[in-house]
């Protein structure tokens, strides 16, 4: 759905990205609003180094694009959003630095503006990455809504940057103000991410190997209990078959596939720069040859995507897909992006290729699947969770 922003600087059309019809979510909230006028009432100087992290939409970089700001993103659908909305609203796509969080931040940040992420450990990374390239006159304002900003995510500006207080709520949108302080950021210690762990004993082929997290990946210190669940019900692909860790997260699903079946091809995808890091991360450290340790050679393949589920993937090139999709978009509760795993899987698999999907009982995929392929079969269950298997017939 495309929107209309008013802010201090003008009025901005903006959309998420993919744009849907059927999707009656903002690209832009409260708190993107607050910001913006907040940096306009308070006559705050956007000089040097401008850096916009976790912009969810785009909307603060574009609304600020004449200022040439950085963004910061983990999320490739955020980037693509930016990318669009610039261009929707007539901005040169050169007036925008567009970084994600795996790339080298700038080396001096004079503003810098956090859009709260609901991960608290991306937040910890982030702030610890640009410490480094902040100074005392830097400017460094968060926002979020009221429900996202925590004592906890305060603490985290005091410790890393230095003494935090938040403003009033303003239409359920509250702000950080954090003065950084030299000594401060000196002894802040060190970045703890990644985060390594080792799986359970009771999983199968995977049991006992280890994961590596990067900050912001779904259940940073152990296995989530779907993951775990699925992990028991793993299909047997055709035997050097080319199968997708569709949403992979830290990639153990893929890396199970590849341990089952050397010969496997195996693609890991993924809307996050983190969680595919971490899922090579994770492949690296457990397959013969991978990291060097364990002697001999992977004789399949691994390949590492970030980008919109399986667009790009052409018909009929995959056989098997693993999927344990989201269902949500940041605060908001969707299955828009199920329906568009579900339906990208169906284009992408051969004629009797199956999609593997695990949720919540409760989610109803079942009924999506038979819209999207015309069959749902009941793998397995349990009291939370069910593992489903969609067949291409045709």
């Amino acid at each position: 759905m495309s929107d209309r922003m008013t802010a201090p600087e003008g009025e901005y059309a903006l959309a998420r990205f993919p744009e849907d019809p059927r999707d009656l979510l903002r690209a832009w909230d409260a708190s993107d609003a607050y910001l913006l006028r907040h940096l306009a009432e308070s006559g705050t100087r956007l000089d040097g180094t401008v850096v916009v992290v976790g912009d969810r939409w785009g909307a603060l970089t574009t609304a600020l694009a004449a200022h040439r700001p950085t963004q910061i993103t983990d999320s490739y659908l955020s980037r693509e959003a930016t990318r669009a909305n610039l261009a929707r609203n007539g901005v040169e796509a050169d007036t925008v630095r567009l970084l994600t969080t795996r790339d080298t931040p700038p080396d001096r940040v004079d503003v810098l503006l956090v859009r709260v992420p609901k991960s608290l450990a991306l937040l910890e990374d982030q702030l610890h990455r640009l410490a480094p390239a902040v100074h005392e006159g830097t400017v460094v304002i968060g926002t979020g809504m009221v429900k996202e900003i925590h004592t906890s995510t305060l603490r985290l500006f005091e410790r890393i940057l230095g003494p935090t207080r938040t403003s009033l709520a303003r239409q359920k949108a509250r702000l950080i103000f954090c003065t950084p302080d030299a000594a401060t950021v000196e002894a802040r210690g060190d970045d703890p991410w990644p985060y390594t762990y080792r799986l359970p004993d009771d999983i199968g082929v995977s049991a006992g190997r280890t994961v590596v997290n990067h900050a912001g990946v779904f259940c940073a210190d152990r296995l989530d209990i779907g993951t775990r669940f699925f992990l028991r019900q793993l299909p047997k692909a055709p035997r050097g078959g080319r199968v997708v860790d569709l949403g992979c997260g830290n990639g153990v699903v893929g890396t199970a596939v590849a341990l089952a079946d050397p010969d496997a091809e195996v693609v890991f995808v993924d809307e996050s720069y983190q969680a595919v890091a971490s899922a090579e991360a994770t492949y690296r450290a457990n397959l013969p040859g991978g990291d060097g340790k364990d002697g001999g050679a992977v004789r399949g393949t691994a390949e590492f995507r970030v980008g919109d589920g399986l667009e790009g993937f052409a018909p009929g090139s995959v056989d098997l897909v693993l999927n344990n999709p989201p269902f949500h978009s940041h605060q908001a509760t969707t299955d828009a992006t199920a329906r568009r795993m579900f339906s990208g899987a169906r284009r992408a698999l051969r004629p009797g290729g199956e999609l593997w999907v695990v949720g919540n009982r409760h989610l109803g995929y079942h009924v999506t699947l038979r819209r999207i392929f015309g069959n749902s079969e009941l793998v397995a269950s349990d009291a939370k969770f069910v593992v489903l298997r969609a067949v291409r017939r045709s």
